[in-house]
């Protein structure tokens, strides 16, 4: 696998792991939804089991997050007016990286591809579920 490939890979796997905590954190401790919770943390170990150690070595191997262009502070990320900001936002990087995952796996990881798309399915669907109990009439 290219170099440069397994960098996309990591960082997008890093990205979606951290939204769907920050997400899981909120619901669990902000509006103690033990049903969203639990989706959430379901996601996440579904994400590990994914991207096998092996695979997790690979990508690792090939970090570089002091040269990395993207890491310098976005200024849309200190526009967060609020929870339900920080909510919404971290719903959008866990599908947008997902959405990646899941396009890379057609080269590098073919089995993978059905679980990621599955994965994005689901996250739409706690969207709309998160939506309609905290962000309805708020946004």
């Amino acid at each position: 696998m290219e170099k440069k490939i397994l960098r996309i890979v990591d960082a997008n796997y890093n990205r979606t792991k951290e939204a769907l905590r920050v997400v899981e954190d909120l619901l669990r401790f902000l509006w103690e939804d033990k049903s969203l919770t639990r989706k959430l943390k379901h996601m996440r170990h579904n994400l590990t089991e994914i991207f096998n150690r092996n695979l997790f070595n690979k990508m690792i191997s090939q970090r570089d997050s002091q040269k990395d262009i993207g890491k310098t502070l976005d200024s849309l990320e200190l526009k967060r007016r609020d929870i339900k900001d920080i909510l919404f936002a971290n719903l959008q990087r866990a599908k947008e990286s997902v959405r990646v995952l899941e396009e890379i796996s057609k080269i590098i990881n073919k089995n993978s591809v059905c679980k990621l798309k599955k994965m994005r399915y689901n996250l739409y669907s706690l969207e709309k579920n998160v939506e309609k109990k905290y962000l309805h009439n708020n946004r």
